[in-house]
């Protein structure tokens, strides 16, 4: 059975925060929206289905962005919301939807991130959060928070691959004419772009269609026609992490489908997803994911 998915209706959000919810996870999950009063946004008012009682049996909370976030919440909504964290529910936020979360206390010691425009806010409002700078978004433990807009859409497809697999996050991006999701460490944005003829995204297809084969950084960069030092300071500047971060994050997603789809050996998907022995392969793949393949497969099987 899936998931509940229940969206606040925390005063003074954000449509497209609540709109961005809704859509991505209303096609997968059943939905409930919970509140103490309609909530106004754009001239559009948003009515709750349940109160905030029903929070208590929601798996997981999203948190839209909300206006003037150096403001908290009301106190039940807090309440609600670290109630539920407490419990083990999964929390997600959107935007300044993190705002709050960190009010709630449950973000102490964890790393978050928000929209550019907020984050130092963020950092000295709550300095015992850690605060990720530049990021679509942030999964630590059951808190999963994004900065704005587009960015919505990835933690929701990010929920949606972990809860389901990647065939299904991918139809769920094509519902929504949405790519698959974007590496949460990617920047929002980018200060410098880059000249004409440096795109890199020949030398990362060239990479997905070649999994298997051994890859080295400097192999790509050859590949690319530059020197090491500056192929990784643009790759990192397109894709938001070191060549080999990605490529390692590129292998367990191919494992992850392979898992989902196939009945192939760990020794077999190890070797066509350029693992090496299985042996190293558990060990990434749990770094990774939590699980062990084993674990991954069967979870996603009974689903």
């Amino acid at each position: 059975m899936s998931r509940t998915v229940a969206i606040l209706a925390v005063p003074q959000l954000y449509l497209v925060d609540y709109s961005i919810a809704a859509n991505v996870l209303g096609e997968r999950y059943p939905l409930i929206v919970c509140g103490t009063a309609p909530a106004r946004a754009d001239g559009v008012t948003i009515a709750p289905t349940h109160g905030l009682d029903a929070l208590g049996e929601a798996d997981v909370v999203v948190v839209p962005g909300y206006e003037e976030p150096h403001l908290p919440l009301p106190d039940d909504y807090l309440e609600a919301i670290a109630h539920s964290e407490a419990r083990g529910a999964t929390i997600l936020a959107i935007c300044t939807g993190t705002f709050g979360l960190a009010a709630s206390g449950i973000t102490a010691g964890r790393q978050v991130t928000t929209h550019w425009r907020h984050t130092d806010q963020l950092r000295a409002m709550y300095p015992d959060t850690e605060v990720v700078d530049n990021v679509l978004f942030v999964a630590d433990g059951t808190l999963l928070t994004s900065a704005g807009g587009g960015a919505g859409i990835d933690v929701c497809l990010h929920l949606i691959r972990d809860d389901f697999g990647v065939d299904v996050e991918r139809a769920a991006g094509k519902s929504i004419v949405a790519p698959p999701t974007r590496p949460g460490p990617q920047p929002q944005y980018v200060d410098v772009m880059s000249p004409p003829g440096t795109d890199l995204s020949e030398t990362r297809t060239w990479a997905l269609d070649n999994l298997s084969a051994p890859i080295t950084v400097d192999g790509l960069a050859r590949r690319s026609a530059m020197a090491r030092r500056t192929f990784i300071r643009r790759f990192r500047d397109e894709t938001g992490m070191p060549p080999m971060q990605w490529l390692t994050s590129q292998r367990v997603l191919a494992a992850r489908r392979l898992l989902e789809t196939s009945d192939w050996s760990v020794d077999r998907v190890a070797e066509r997803t350029g693992m090496g022995t299985a042996a190293n392969f558990r060990v990434l793949f749990r770094r990774e994911t939590g699980l062990s393949p084993s674990e991954y497969r069967r979870l996603h099987r009974s689903r």
